[in-house]
């Protein structure tokens, strides 16, 4: 397993990819799954992979070595789709070689791509390509692609990227969304590769390899479990059983008749008294409690 995470802004790309691989509870490895390919002045594209090690491995190496039938390359591509295209076809080619043959020994043909940049002469592009070898391209309604673990790193991402948002900005979010991801999911871990690519620079702009030791990830895992546990600690508790002029944070009513689903003992290990006594909420427990 990993988790990769790649934003098209206004302003440019944001990429980012974990290094664990995991055949097994003991047998935890360190791969680099970003690769990039870059004609600096032409073209700049970045390749991230989920899944079977194996698989994207071949795929990474026929993407780079590979002419089609029109005599194209992804160095030679006119446009990112057509690039993007050749990468569907890789791993098509993959496919129809090992598919097969992995079957029979019980493995998936599993792999997911994210595969994004810019060529000269048209706009920054990004692509989410699928086992199948097709594949969908990001715009302002959904600016962004996860592959890998992606769940736990989803929902800040959501909250906070838009097609506005500055490149530092969305690398400081896509680090936070990785240190989630980090935090409950121990199939991802370091050290993270991020790749900041400004708008028509046609090279990388900014590159870091991040390991344990990196100073501003480290205030990242701190600061933001800290400024987490501050908001939810500034959030009211629930009302239960709440007065009619009770205007606030009411979560039931006293006048409300909410029940759970139950299911009855039989009949003879029933209490004589069938009718539980009615919640009561934690403010009316305690004067209870300081009476007695």
């Amino acid at each position: 397993m990993t988790y990769c995470v790649a934003m098209r802004l206004d302003s440019g790309l944001v990429f980012l990819s974990d290094s664990r691989t995991n055949a097994g509870v003991d047998q935890v490895g360190t791969f680099r799954k970003m690769t990039v390919f870059e004609n600096p002045g032409d073209r700049m594209m970045v390749l991230m992979t989920a899944g079977n090690l194996s698989i994207s491995q071949s795929i990474r190496q026929i993407i780079a070595e590979r002419t089609t039938s029109g005599g194209k390359t992804v160095w030679t591509a006119a446009s990112m789709y057509e690039a993007a295209q050749i990468v569907g076809e890789a791993v098509r080619t993959v496919y129809e070689r090992d598919a097969r043959t992995l079957r029979e020994f019980g493995i998936d043909f599993n792999v997911s791509i994210i595969f994004g940049g810019q060529i000269q002469g048209e706009r920054c592009r990004l692509f989410q390509v699928y086992a199948a070898g097709n594949f969908i391209e990001a715009h302002n309604e959904n600016t962004y692609f996860q592959i890998g673990e992606a769940k736990y790193g989803k929902p800040i991402i959501d909250r906070v990227i838009t097609p506005a948002t500055p490149l530092s900005e969305a690398a400081k979010c896509a680090l936070i969304s990785m240190d989630s991801t980090l935090r409950s999911n121990i199939s991802v871990g370091l050290p993270l590769d991020l790749l900041i690519y400004e708008q028509d620079t046609l090279a990388v702009t900014q590159f870091v390899t991040i390991d344990e030791k990196n100073q501003y990830f480290q205030m990242i895992r701190s600061t933001w479990g800290q400024q987490l546990k501050a908001v939810f600690e500034g959030i009211s508790d629930p009302v239960w059983n709440a007065s009619p002029d009770q205007g606030a944070n009411v979560l039931s009513t006293a006048n409300a008749h909410s029940q759970p689903v139950r299911m009855l003992p039989p009949h003879s290990l029933m209490n004589a008294n069938p009718h539980p006594a009615p919640l009561q909420t934690l403010a009316q427990q305690d004067s209870g409690n300081r009476q007695h």
